[in-house]
């Protein structure tokens, strides 16, 4: 509840500020503060020149321009008219900002919440408690319906002072419904994915305990290794979300050890063709003189294993494995050491148009199974390790992926 206002012209709260009623709007006949003069056009690099007379020193003592700020920034002085109304500002609300600029906060921004009540009236930054700080970060609704995130910080001459400053800063809402998108995406895809394995699980488990007596040796082995087939599933879902969630922060942790990547990758060609895979489809070819490759040797044989499985999955044909060494720009800038591995299949390929998402969450090739969660890891791990990973159309039509890893040893072997 706000305390000390009064609708009528010229009202004043409690502690002697105006509030947003209390400014006389500008209209015909009613001449109110002149609005500033439109800013001067700048020369490249020139520092920006504040439009309304009053100004803002924060921002020239400390050499900064306010167009220069991601998000949108509108200040309103002690009267509620507005002095400051960047560029990202003015690209959330379509208002140019010499439109708002002079202009009372509630005409230049006039914000509703998701029940259409006027925002301004209910939190009446100028004439409520001078006990406030300001109002945390929510969803409003500028004119026409479009959502916006909105906060404000009060700014008070002392604690309990006059308004002094009203800061207003403005987001859009779209990353944070991509955020929500994802999540749900991620939890409708968690959610069918465990479906089935438990529901197997479950059902077998059942039977056995309730009908051991009635099956023999052999149909009780094929449902065991059914239940351990489906359990080693769920747990490579669990180990799939744990990955992404150290990736989407920033922890995945990379063990750097000596890995022999030509090994590496005869030992995963042999576990498919243990596996039912034909020897004579994969193509294993090693450059001799590959230099030393120092990376996390699980998290080499989790690429591996995605990009491989992928091939057999969703390709045809022979499936190729090129190891070769190539050279590779850090961070730094600087040319280093690296070693390439080439994944290519000869089935239809990826559309040009998908290619832009392979790397995303939830992307599938095909029908034929899996989370579309490994290619998204996999990513992930080439980049922790300093890499760069690429896809595109084999000589023969199929899925090409790529993958670069620096040497990566440690300094005291290279200094």
């Amino acid at each position: 509840m706000t305390v000390g206002t009064n609708s009528s012209p010229g009202a004043v709260t409690a502690s002697g500020t105006p509030s947003l009623a209390a400014v006389p709007a500008q209209g015909p006949g009613r001449a109110g503060p002149a609005a500033p003069a439109p800013c001067e056009p700048r020369e490249p690099g020139e520092p920006r020149e504040t439009c309304d007379p009053a100004g803002i020193p924060e921002f020239a003592a400390l050499g900064i321009d306010p167009d220069d700020l991601p998000d949108g920034l509108v200040v309103a002085d002690d009267t509620g008219r507005v002095i400051c109304f960047n560029s990202a500002a003015a690209r959330i609300t379509a208002l140019a900002p010499g439109e708002a600029l002079g202009v009372r906060i509630d005409r230049a921004l006039p914000l509703e919440d998701l029940d259409g009540r006027r925002w301004w009236a209910l939190t009446d930054p100028y004439g409520g408690l001078a006990t406030r700080r300001g109002q945390p970060e929510r969803n409003l609704l500028l004119p026409g319906g479009r959502e916006v995130l909105v906060s404000a910080r009060y700014v008070r001459t002392h604690p309990t002072g006059p308004l002094r400053r009203l800061v207003v800063t403005l987001r859009g809402t779209e990353a944070r419904r991509r955020t929500e998108r994802s999540h749900a995406e991620l939890i409708a895809t968690v959610a069918h994915e465990l479906r089935s394995p438990l529901t197997s699980v479950k059902g077998f488990t059942a039977t056995l305990l309730a009908k051991w007596e009635r099956f023999t040796d052999d149909q009780k082995r094929l449902m065991l290794e059914t239940v351990d087939a489906d359990a080693n599933r769920v747990t490579r879902l669990i180990a799939e979300l744990l990955d992404i969630s150290r990736i989407d922060s920033g922890r995945l942790e990379v063990r750097r050890q000596p890995v022999d990547i030509a090994t590496a990758v005869g030992r995963h060609v042999q576990a498919l063709t243990a596996n039912g895979q034909a020897p004579d489809r994969f193509l294993v070819r090693v450059s001799c003189s590959l230099p030393d490759l120092w990376a996390d040797p699980d998290k080499i044989d989790q690429i591996l294993g995605n990009l491989l499985e992928n091939a057999v999955r969703h390709g045809e044909g022979t499936v190729t494995i090129d190891v070769s060494p190539t050279s590779l720009t850090n961070a730094a800038g600087k040319t280093e050491k690296g070693t390439a591995v080439t994944v290519t299949d000869e089935g239809p390929g990826i559309p040009e148009e998908s290619m832009g998402r392979v790397f995303t969450r939830f992307w599938r090739g095909s029908k034929r199974g899996g989370t579309g969660l490994g290619l998204y890891i996999v990513k992930g791990i080439v980049e922790a390790h300093g890499g760069t990973i690429t896809v595109g159309r084999g000589p023969g039509g199929g899925a090409e992926f790529r993958f670069i890893l620096p040497v990566g040893a440690p300094a005291y072997l290279t200094q």
